[in-house]
């Protein structure tokens, strides 16, 4: 039997080619799980559904930047986890990742703060492209970096505070750890994120809030 990887590598040089029954089976292959993801986050099952649809289409839809050299069951579950945020997000149930440099190491993070302007938020299809693609890919970065580091910790704590909006008291009591770590580990994760992102050096339109300094 072929390992897992080399499946899905098969599978995307089908899908590229046009191959209808491959994208059937990578949905068959995935979509299970990434359903059980969500919907252990979530209580509503339609919008589970709906969310791990939205992940397949913008999985689709990223393809030609997909370069095969991360591992496509972390690339999907980080679509998923993206998706499931912005979710939350819109239904004030998460705190937005603030990517500006004015986020503090204290305290729980808030939607309102040095957020962009109504104008701002009505952006072009192109523009949401570039930034969803972007932190797409500095997230699935460090998340990748700490799993290869054994940096469980941080992964939850992470994951508690942006997918699930828990505050920073409540996380240090869930993880046994001090308010002082959360606040560390969440000033590190954010200022990572600035950084890569950054190194695209893509328009400063895109993320205006990483050059509001």
């Amino acid at each position: 039997m072929k390992p897992a990887s080399e499946i899905d590598q098969l599978l995307i040089k089908r899908i590229r080619s046009g191959d209808t029954d491959a994208w059937g089976q990578l949905i068959a292959r995935y979509e299970g799980r990434l359903l059980a993801f969500v919907e252990n986050r979530l209580t509503n099952r339609s919008a589970s559904e709906d969310i791990v649809q939205e992940t397949l289409v913008g999985f689709l839809n990223s393809l030609p930047n997909y370069d095969g050299r991360r591992s496509l069951e972390s690339y999907l579950f980080s679509i998923c986890a993206y998706k499931l945020t912005d979710y939350l997000r819109r239904e004030g149930r998460r705190p937005a990742i603030p990517l500006s440099s004015g986020s503090d190491s204290s305290g729980d993070w808030q939607i309102e703060g040095r957020a962009r302007h109504a104008s701002s938020i009505a952006r072009s299809t192109e523009r949401r492209r570039l930034e969803e693609d972007a932190l797409l890919e500095a997230l699935n970065n460090q998340v990748e970096r700490w799993q290869e580091r054994g940096d469980w910790t941080k992964l939850k704590c992470i994951e508690l505070l942006t997918v699930r909006g828990t505050s920073n008291k409540k996380v240090a009591e869930k993880l046994d750890i001090t308010e002082q770590q959360v606040a560390n580990f969440k000033f590190d994760f954010l200022s990572r994120l600035r950084t890569l992102i950054k190194r695209k050096n893509l328009s400063q339109d895109v993320f205006p809030e990483l050059y509001d300094e």
